[in-house]
């Protein structure tokens, strides 16, 4: 059934290409590790649990520096829908990886390694702390932890199945995933476009399903001693946070924000106009959607990511758990261990 399926997307397959590309994969910088007697500190949370007040304050307390990980942070011109610091928070503490690419730039997890790889070195050299913070937990996992070895992307490839995408829908592609590499088709989301083209490529590029290969490397690295820290608030509590900083997002012009990106040329194709609230905007620009559907979905899947954030850093038990009430005690347990 796979090789069929090979045939029938016109993909290339050689197990030359795997041993290039590997070998390409581990002379990369990014593979190299950097040792520091300094840690890195990071800090995690569901959106809108107050990870920006509580990092500031642990940036003064400890005189360090912030490393931004949160994977829409990274993008220019898309500052209200991803509740970027203000510029009068930027101004109190230096911030990392904030507006690094334009929206229709692709942008993975080693492509974050290979850009805060320099940053957390820099820092370390200064003798400052990176203080990372965010929540996308997969950014704070390559960056303690490596990444895997898999082949660096083939744009060819991405070009046909972009192509068979536009032929076939992005469900087909979904589905001949579950047959090649069933634990990756499981984990992604029917509608996540980049990961189901990433774990397509893996295979086809290597006739070895991503999820083989990430077993085998298992994050076995550890590349930066750290500190991790998981805020938290109770369910209710965070999701009435939830509604009402979705309400200020639209009284601080969120719709208008993303009408200017279409405007400029940023289509709703591109990953960055998928995501999150931009993707229910811009079915309200188009008509098919009233403000206010739009605003209720976009409250409604801000929970449910929150609900997965609070998943995914649960299997991590290095991360100590906080609750949003114990700042002081987050405070004072990061200053002794720190800076012991």
């Amino acid at each position: 059934m796979a090789s069929l399926r090979r045939r029938s997307l016109d993909l290339p397959f050689s197990f030359a290409w795997h041993s290039v590309l590997f070998q390409h994969q581990r002379n990369d910088s990014i593979m190299e590790p950097i040792t520091s007697k300094l840690p890195i500190v990071l800090l995690a949370g569901p959106t809108a649990v107050g990870k920006t007040r509580l990092a500031l304050r642990l940036a003064a307390r400890l005189e360090a520096e912030i490393v931004n990980a949160d994977s829409m942070q990274i993008y220019r011109h898309m500052n209200i829908g991803t509740a970027k610091p203000s510029p009068e928070e930027r101004s109190r503490v230096p911030h990392h990886l904030l507006d690094v690419v334009d929206p229709h730039e692709p942008f993975d997890a080693a492509t974050y390694l290979t850009l805060a790889r320099p940053v957390i070195h820099d820092l370390h050299r200064r003798g400052k702390i990176p203080l990372v913070v965010g929540g996308t937990g997969l950014y704070m996992k390559v960056l303690t932890q490596g990444i895997c070895p898999a082949p660096p992307t083939d744009p060819e490839l991405r070009r046909r199945l972009k192509a068979a995408e536009a032929q076939k829908g992005l469900g087909a592609l979904h589905e001949e995933l579950l047959q090649v590499d069933p634990l990756c088709g499981e984990r992604i989301h029917p509608h996540d476009r980049q990961r189901i083209h990433r774990a397509l490529e893996v295979y086809h590029l290597t006739g070895t399903p991503l999820s083989r290969w990430q077993e085998r490397h298992l994050f076995r690295e550890t590349v930066h001693e750290s500190l991790k820290i998981f805020f938290f608030r109770e369910r209710e509590e965070l999701y009435g946070r939830i509604d009402r900083r979705v309400d200020i997002m639209m009284e601080e012009g969120f719709l208008e924000e993303v009408q200017k990106l279409l405007q400029a040329g940023y289509g709703p194709e591109l990953h960055s106009m998928k995501s999150l609230g931009y993707r229910q905007l811009v079915r309200c620009l188009r008509g098919e959607w009233t403000l206010e559907k739009a605003v209720a979905e976009i409250q409604k899947e801000t929970r449910r990511y929150a609900k997965r954030q609070f998943t995914w850093f649960r299997g991590d038990p290095q991360f100590q758990w906080f609750h949003a009430g114990e700042e002081e005690k987050v405070l004072a347990w990061v200053e002794r261990l720190a800076k012991a």
